[in-house]
């Protein structure tokens, strides 16, 4: 609940009282609460309210500019249509907070955490500072991309599993009802713990803030392989319809219990060089038998036959290459030759 004191004091006294409040009760040992507490249009101009308690807060239209919001939780809290320009965010938590239509420039954001942020067209989003004070400034115009750039310049780890992801991600697609799930479940366990690869199940369940499309082929792209449970297709049609003819450097290894027959759709996508023939599997002892034989195996040979292809078309570049330069030199000798009479 709010300090019915502290809302009294910023609200009938102003930010000068507010601000000498804070200094008298050393703003360190002072956790002020104005949470749910309605300050639209406020003028907050330069207030101290670093580590204030704001959430569920009603701030829209209010102005923070040049506040001091460090540390401060905006959780949930209502930031549509405020002005926040040239304020210090340095670790503040934006969680689930709705920043439409609010201005952002200039604000200092080292250690924000930013999860679930509503933003919209009029959200003005200008040289977010990412650096702590007393280094060179790096800037980015965008929050939720800010976190991720600061990581990058860094953390050399994350730049390590940025690296190396792509050549251990598994992407396992399926039905996740409750006879399918176990299946998926056990090549999961395979892939991790006998070959250390990173699995990743995607079980068909839209997110409100991004489609079908947007999500699988994010997977996608991530992923060394994918693997394709083709038994009981429901989404799978959908999902592979997304990837195959879109990423041909994704190569799909679809399985199938053998009792069945694959989709319609999919002897379409048997065109493709991306997707290799389907193994059928008697039931989950066969197929967990033959995981290495019938799903690593291929995709490696594929791999394989992958690079040897980039490999021959570097060859012919090369020469190709070689070949207009040797041309070129010919022509240029010609130039120089005196004309015979």
């Amino acid at each position: 609940m709010p300090d019915e004191l502290q809302v009294s004091i910023l609200r009938n006294q102003g930010v000068n009282a507010w601000n000498d409040w804070r200094k008298q009760i050393q703003t360190g040992n002072v956790t002020p609460d104005l949470s749910e507490v309605d300050l639209r249009t406020a003028d907050l101009r330069d207030a101290d309210l670093s580590r204030t308690n704001f959430r569920r807060a009603n701030l829209s239209g209010a102005d923070l500019s040049g506040a001091n919001l460090h540390r401060a939780n905006f959780s949930l809290a209502n930031l549509s249509g405020a002005n926040l320009s040239g304020a210090d965010l340095s670790g503040a938590q934006l969680i689930r907070t709705d920043l439409r239509g609010a201005t952002l420039c200039g604000v200092a954001i080292y250690g924000v955490s930013v999860w679930d942020v509503q933003t919209d067209g009029n959200t003005k989003q200008d040289s977010l500072i990412i650096t702590p004070e007393h280094q060179p400034k790096v800037t980015v115009d965008d929050l939720e991309v800010a976190q991720f750039v600061y990581l990058l310049l860094e953390n050399r780890k994350i730049r390590e599993i940025i690296q190396t992801i792509t050549s251990k991600a598994v992407l396992i697609l399926g039905r996740f009802t409750k006879e399918r799930k176990p299946v998926l479940d056990a090549i999961r366990s395979i892939l991790r713990n006998t070959y250390g690869l990173v699995p990743i199940l995607f079980d068909f369940e839209p997110s409100p803030k991004r489609d079908l499309t947007e999500t699988i082929q994010l997977l996608a792209n991530l992923c060394r392989f994918i693997v394709a449970d083709l038994t009981d297709a429901k989404s799978i049609p959908q999902e592979l319809s997304h990837i195959i003819p879109l990423m041909p450097s994704v190569p799909v290894q679809p399985i199938i219990l053998a009792t069945q027959n694959e989709y319609a759709m999919f002897e379409h996508w048997r065109k493709f060089e991306s997707v290799l023939p389907e193994f059928p599997y008697r039931d989950e002892q066969h197929l967990l038998d033959n995981l290495d034989a019938c799903v690593i195996k291929p995709v490696e040979r594929w791999e394989e036959e992958i690079k040897k292809a980039e490999a021959r078309e570097r060859q012919l570049r090369e020469a190709i290459k070689r070949l207009e330069e040797e041309n070129r030199r010919l022509k240029a000798l010609q130039k120089t030759r005196p004309e015979t009479v």
